[in-house]
């Protein structure tokens, strides 16, 4: 869970690889779910059902998505592409850790997701927490393109990512919420921790998200999570 620009989330800039995961599980009600329930869907989709299946994630960070992957699908071919050094590293140190370092069928790749330049080769694709780094100035829509470039027609992307709330007059009460969780959670300072956030993220709405994976050659979203304004959706390539 990484960006797919230099900015990785939530914090993880300015956050050591080794304490991203504890401090992502205090700032997002369900995080600890989010991996199972991602590999869990992409499991089911028609493509990456099958045997031998290629499956890139778009942003591995710690290795969260990795993990539960080579749990449910050992026999998934995983792709794991992540600007960071460091999170490639912590990523192949937690996949050791567990005993699969030793397995070959992770190609590691430090490069954002538009350098790859891949061209219909996944049966599936997960991005859990990264286009919310990027901002709403064509990275977004060069992203989710690349991602959409990526796999075969009809593979499918899991999309988990912070969106922007809809006008609502308990909008104000869900902020309040959130920060009630992060301290519940055992988060200090968490109305400090959400202000250092906001300029790094850049949440956007659903009719924008609709309209920018249209743009990018996928179905409209359906929607498969949501806690707080975090929102998770389940896209497929348009053949």
């Amino acid at each position: 869970m990484s960006s797919s620009g230099t900015d990785p989330n939530p914090s993880a800039a300015a956050t050591a690889p080794a304490s991203y995961d504890l401090i992502a599980q205090q700032l997002i009600p369900g995080y600890a779910s989010l991996a199972r329930l991602a590999v869990s869907l992409l499991a089911a989709s028609p493509l990456a059902t099958q045997g031998d299946a290629s499956v890139l994630v778009a942003g591995c960070g710690t290795g969260a998505e990795l993990l539960e992957a080579r749990s449910q699908r050992p026999d998934w071919r995983l792709t794991a592409v992540d600007p960071s050094a460091a999170m490639l590293e912590a990523s192949r140190q937690r996949l050791q850790s567990a005993g699969e370092g030793g397995s070959g069928a992770i190609h590691w790749q430090q490069s954002t997701v538009e350098e790859l330049a891949l061209e219909a080769r996944f049966d599936g694709a997960l991005s859990v927490l990264v286009l919310q780094s990027l901002a709403d100035d064509g990275s977004k829509l060069a992203f989710l393109s690349s991602l959409a470039r990526s796999l075969k027609p009809g593979a499918q992307l899991v999309l988990v990512d912070l969106m922007q709330p809809e006008r609502s007059p308990l909008q104000g009460q869900v902020e309040q919420a959130w920060q009630l969780f992060q301290r519940a959670s055992g988060l200090e300072g968490a109305a400090e921790a959400l202000a250092s956030l906001s300029p790094r993220l850049h949440p956007i709405g659903l009719s924008r998200l609709s309209a920018l994976v249209e743009a990018a050659g996928f179905s409209d979203p359906a929607p498969i999570f949501q806690a707080l304004d975090f929102q998770g959706f389940l896209l497929q390539r348009r053949d």
